[in-house]
């Protein structure tokens, strides 16, 4: 068990402002400044440390509708991605206390390491109401500008998720192998790739190598891949045009599973439209129905545009899952052009492993298609 020490931390006074006005105070417990971004809210009860390093996270302000976080601190092995892509972090309180077997830092000193703002003692559940009231807002969150209209103002002047590329801001510079053995050859393409997703194709004897999101086609073609994981990843997928061009080109031609914006980048790549949700969809309890099979999965998900369902009926793709809470479209399939995908996340970290039987589903289509 490991206890620290800052039972006594109190940090400086910080504000949040909303776009449309409303100001919110309370305490520093991460690095000082001033950061925007659209802020939205997370109901997963742990899982902060994967959260906080979850590539698609950046460009926003996440809230934490549990109320209590931090009570077990970070460790090294729970990482999903090179490093902390959310902007800032609020919290109802943050645990002064951690306490863990595997805990080698308290929350408060990672995200002051890392050089990303946290704010406690806000009232979260009245956040949470108000952006299910008025939909995803932009934000700025401070510890040196503690005037109201001044706040307000930033955030109204701050730069919106619509239209934007975020993809080149997460992903990797160049080509890396994550596992050099394996009988399928696999090639990710990382639009903001979580850790987990790599480690599930490996755990099912994949040799798996990581290329940018603006890689050349000739490249990938180069690799010779057996099949295609696209990533999820930030921001609005109409933003990123060569991501969706570059997998057109494939479809057909090599089996490919998508998750999250790889999801939405086949919506694209099929002709296909995108639209932003009131309030997305962040944690790790959205019931997601299999229209095959009828069977409710409860699932991990982080996204803020979703596939226009009715501008794909005419591409020859099956809608394979919908979202219980509001019928939008969690999946898509065409056994012609040889993929499918999922608006949720398979691979958890943090979430349900309800459906993480789809990276076995992923290698069986390799596997046919290899050996066919």
């Amino acid at each position: 068990m490991c206890i620290d020490e800052e039972i006594m931390y109190s940090g400086t006074r910080a504000k949040i402002a909303f776009e449309d006005g409303r100001v919110f105070e309370g305490f520093s417990f991460g690095a000082d400044g001033e950061k925007s971004g659209e802020i939205v809210f997370n109901t997963s009860i742990s899982g902060y440390q994967e959260i906080l390093t979850d590539p698609s996270y950046k460009g926003q302000i996440v809230t934490m509708t549990y109320p209590l976080i931090g009570n077990y601190g970070v460790n090294a092995e729970d990482v999903e991605s090179r490093g902390i892509s959310a902007e800032g972090f609020v919290v109802r309180e943050y645990s002064k206390v951690r306490s863990n077997w595997r805990s080698s830092e308290s929350l408060s000193d990672y995200l002051k390491r890392n050089n990303i703002m946290g704010i406690e003692d806000v009232d979260t559940r009245a956040i949470t109401r108000h952006l299910r009231i008025k939909g995803s807002l932009k934000a700025v969150l401070s510890t040196v500008d503690l005037d109201d209209a001044s706040l307000v103002k930033k955030a109204k002047n701050s730069v919106s998720l619509v239209g934007r590329d975020l993809v080149r801001d997460v992903t990797c510079t160049k080509n890396y192998k994550w596992s050099d053995t394996g009988k399928y050859k696999i090639a990710v393409l990382d639009c903001g790739v979580k850790y987990n997703m790599l480690r599930e194709l490996a755990a099912r004897d994949c040799q798996v190598t990581v290329f940018p999101a603006g890689v050349q086609m000739s490249d990938i073609k180069d690799y010779n891949p057996d099949g295609i994981l696209l990533s999820n990843g930030p921001g609005d997928p109409e933003g990123a045009p060569y991501v969706f061009n570059m997998v057109r080109e494939f479809l057909g031609k090599v089996p490919i599973f998508g998750i999250c914006l790889g999801h939405q980048m086949l919506g694209l790549a099929l002709g296909g439209k995108t639209y932003k949700l009131k309030f997305g969809h962040h944690g790790g309890n959205h019931p997601v129905k299999d229209m095959r099979t009828g069977k409710v999965s409860i699932t991990s998900q982080n996204h803020n545009f979703c596939v226009d369902v009715d501008s794909v009926k005419d591409k020859g793709v099956e809608i394979t899952h919908i979202n219980l809470n509001d019928n939008t479209v969690e999946g898509m399939e065409s056994e012609k052009l040889g993929f499918f995908s999922v608006q949720f996340h398979p691979e958890a970290a943090p979430g349900p492993n309800d459906a993480n039987y789809l990276f076995d589903r992923f290698v069986d289509n390799v596997k046919k298609k290899k050996y066919a």
